[in-house]
């Protein structure tokens, strides 16, 4: 057997002693006393004695596990600074993310006198570096596209030329700040969390404070296995610019009203945010489309030489991709626009102003079709359906107008042109497909390809005609969606512009203030999305679930509605609402490399994709839908409830109206996933638990609480802690620093699931919830942290705390968090 080493500790190194397995497995009473001795060996300084515990056995009285020449009675019984590599939780997958494991564990006893074993691990995770640095090169990446985008606008007049001028240097200017903080992260070799004691930090804003996972696992006779799991991250917040002016929530409301007042001066136009946020969304979906619409059509081509179902499929998907892309630009903002574009323009004048009848593209109401397109459109038409429009009107995208008078409808002629050029592909598809008909009886095994390159002169297509007249009009929907794109894009472009240009220096601070939260709260999301999924692979219903309707991320907050940390909840409640842009996917591993499994991001900040990687034996085992990549949602929830001094202060003379408002709005927000996951995911692919309380009952609980006045109503946050593992969820805990309340609520937690799932006697809870706070994660969270194995709690603030959140004496202290 190994030899193994004992190591025992308070504040300071006591001594050593080391022993074998073997020993203690071949003792008659399965006990071994140890000698501690000093580092020197020159003196014994105390006791340990060791004992076997078999699980399930009645016990005649209770074992003192840790004695240093004290009597003092404790429940752990051992400690570890990581896990063993053949522990569920600790494999290769695991390791790739998660690092630096602290291991305690303890056995505590049941109500019927047995004992269970409750392993404690807490571990860093390698996201909370990874994500910020990918997304600030996403931010680079997508400010410099914007400087290019304003560029390609073409000639403004003076005052709209001024004014672009200096939208690109606010631009130019974060993209320097953002490069620099990006060359700094990339020069950290530290541990891979951020301390609570660098949150001010200027370098480290955009990443998370404090970012750990804690699992608890639970051992009891005759029984599985469970496992539990929490991130815990400090408030994604702005600590750098700080809270004078408030949070996000406060400034961005403020900035918006005065923003209509800005665009005035500048001679803007006001766009609302809906707007705006709209014109953001034609951007993304322009350039989506556009080149999958362009990639489908170029299949099209090549799917002549393969069968009719081939053929008609990647047709399927052309016309529905199509479809997407004119309804969505069949939108008044586009047209508005484009008008504002124009009216740019230098020399622009309004059809008031001139005395010419008419617009010069009313002469020609198809400017840049060919005479070649026309013919197409017009020899398919014979066997075209009634129903379907023909003669498309592909546009050059040099013929954007920069004419002094802008004709109105010329935008509906030119989009309208993208739906008649599919009707034209698809009438030459049906054409030939006619073709293929016809040939079945004397050729049935004929492909359509093998039509069109027949020779037959009784045919009405030969084989140059058919892929010359296909190629034709496929080239002339791609030229019409390209115009339309192209046309669509600099509109929604010069909106943008004009958001930006109405801005003071203050919008740029807030965008800056808002990239900064965002990166900390996905940082952690992706934390908690790659913890849950490593641990459901196994579990077919919760893989079901995550496709069908995707997971619940619920965090769980204890910051103060004043002060300071009402600034704190008002950026971390935009920070998580945010999150509502991101999707993930699941993608096979190039290797089992950690560097292959690491977590990886794509998008611009109206939507993010995380690619989260498994090795080929795990993906494979994955349901169809997620191996094909389906798009994956998680939904955030944010619920607070403060709980120290400074919430007294708040709830007596202040203001919890914040609060009160987000418990509300993401009551709802939860009881409209609870619906959609009760209509399509059966019951039992949700996790069973001891309790019988169901859900729905839990979540008729939590409303109640919700609108019901009581201080510092910490049942909010049990029932949605409930809520949420019961629905497969993903649990997060914040406070400023996650490492003094987040302890108190964590260790709370993990002990009333050990009282209510696995029977804790109840003269043990106390005691268990002391004994965690006192050697287990949390306390060694405290001294990772800040070098000191005491919380920043002193005995005033804790007479305000809820009497559970209260540690052991010897536990606290005031010290600098």
């Amino acid at each position: 057997m190994d030899t193994h080493e004992i190591v025992s500790s308070q504040s300071n190194f006591l001594g050593s002693s080391s022993f074998s397995v073997a020993d203690l497995l071949q003792s008659k009473d399965q006990q071994l006393s140890l000698r501690l001795r000093t580092a020197d060996d020159s003196a014994t300084v105390g006791t340990v004695v060791l004992s076997r515990l078999k699980m399930g056995e009645i016990e005649d009285g209770e074992v003192d596990h840790i004695t240093a020449d004290m009597h003092q009675k404790c429940t752990l019984v051992y400690e570890s600074s990581h896990g063993t590599i053949n522990d569920k939780d600790n494999g290769p997958i695991m390791n790739s993310v998660f690092k630096n494991a602290v291991c305690k564990v303890y056995r505590f006893q049941t109500v019927d006198s047995k004992w269970m074993l409750v392993r404690e691990q807490m571990a860093e995770c390698t996201l909370s570096f990874s994500v910020p640095k990918q997304l600030i090169a996403l931010y680079i990446q997508e400010d410099t596209c914007r400087i290019q985008e304003l560029k390609d606008l073409g000639e403004l007049s003076p005052h709209w030329d001024n004014l672009r001028k200096d939208v690109i240097n606010r631009y130019d200017q974060i993209i320097k700040e953002y490069q620099d903080t990006l060359a700094e992260l990339e020069k950290h070799t530290g541990p891979s969390f951020k301390p609570s004691c660098s949150k001010g930090q200027k370098y480290l804003e955009f990443v998370p404070i404090n970012l750990h996972t804690q699992r608890m696992r639970v051992t009891c006779p005759r029984a599985t296995d469970s496992f539990y799991d929490v991130v815990t991250v400090g408030a994604p917040a702005s600590h750098s610019q700080g809270f004078k002016s408030g949070g996000l929530q406060k400034l961005l409301s403020k900035y918006e009203s005065e923003k209509k007042s800005h665009s005035t001066a500048y001679q803007c136009i006001y766009y609302p945010p809906d707007q705006t946020a709209r014109a953001r969304e034609i951007l993304s979906v322009v350039s989506q489309l556009q080149p999958l619409i362009s990639a489908l059509a170029d299949q099209l081509l090549q799917a002549q030489h393969c069968s009719t179902e081939a053929l008609r499929d990647v047709l399927k998907s052309l016309e529905d991709k199509t479809d997407q892309f004119v309804h969505a630009l069949n939108d008044e903002l586009v047209k508005s626009a484009l008008l504002a574009l124009h009216a740019a323009r230098p020399g622009y004048v309004s059809k008031s102003q001139t005395s010419a009848p008419s617009s010069p593209h009313k002469a020609d109401p198809h400017p840049g079709v060919t005479e070649e397109s026309h013919t197409v459109c017009n020899n398919v038409n014979g066997s075209q359906s009634p129903q379907k429009e023909s003669k498309p009107s592909p546009v050059r995208s040099d013929s954007i107008p920069h004419h002094k008078e802008y004709d109105e409808e010329e935008w509906d002629r030119v989009w309208a042109s993208v739906a008649k050029s599919l009707n034209c592909v698809i009438a030459m598809v049906d054409k030939l497909q006619e073709q293929d008909n016809n040939n079945q009886e004397s050729a049935p095994c004929h492909t359509l390809a093998d039509v069109i390159t027949s020779h037959s002169p009784d045919r009405p297509l030969t084989a140059v005609d058919g892929r010359d007249q296909l190629g034709v009009v496929v080239q002339s929907l791609k030229e019409c969606v390209s115009a339309v794109a192209e046309r669509a894009r600099r509109s929604v472009i010069f909106v943008l512009l004009q958001e930006a240009a109405g801005s003071s220096a203050q919008g740029l601070q807030l965008q800056q203030r808002r990239d900064t939260v965002f990166s900390q709260a996905l940082a952690a999301l992706a934390c908690g999305f790659v913890m849950r999924l490593y641990a459901g692979l196994e579990d077919k219903g919760f893989l079901r679930q995550l496709h069908a309707v995707g997971l619940v991320a619920q965090f769980e907050s204890l910051l103060s509605t004043y002060s300071e940390e009402i600034g704190m909840l008002e950026d971390m409640e935009v920070g998580i609402s945010d999150l509502h842009r991101v999707t993930f996917r699941i993608t096979e591993a190039a290797s089992e490399e950690a560097v292959s499994l690491q977590p990886t991001i794509s998008g611009r900040r109206d939507r993010y994709t995380v690619q989260v990687p498994l090795p080929h034996h795990a993906f494979q085992m994955l349901p169809d839908e997620l191996r094909e990549g389906k798009p994956l949602r998680v939904l955030p929830v944010l619920f607070n409830v403060g709980i120290n001094e400074q919430q007294t202060i708040a709830e007596r003379f202040g203001d919890i109206s914040l609060q009160e408002r987000i418990n509300q709005k993401n009551f709802e927000i939860l009881e409209g996933y609870y619906k959609s996951l009760t209509n399509t995911v059966p019951s039992e692919c949700l996790p069973c638990f001891q309790t019988q309380t169901d859900i729905k009952e839990l979540l008729d609980t939590l409303g109640q609480n919700v609108v019901t006045k009581k201080r510092k109503n910490v049942e909010i946050l049990w029932l949605a802690g409930m809520i949420c593992r019961r629905m497969n969820g993903i649990r997060f805990t914040s406070c400023k620093s996650a490492k003094d309340r987040t302890s108190m609520s964590v260790t709370l937690e993990q002990c009333s699931l050990l009282r209510d799932e696995h029977q804790l006697n109840k003269d043990y809870f106390v005691r268990a919830l002391d004994c965690m706070r006192r050697e287990g994660c949390r306390i060694e969270n405290v001294q990772k942290n800040i070098k000191c194995r005491k919380y920043a709690f002193n005995m005033l603030q804790l007479m305000a705390f809820p009497k559970y959140y209260r540690p052991p004496e010897g536990t606290y202290g005031k010290v600098d968090s």
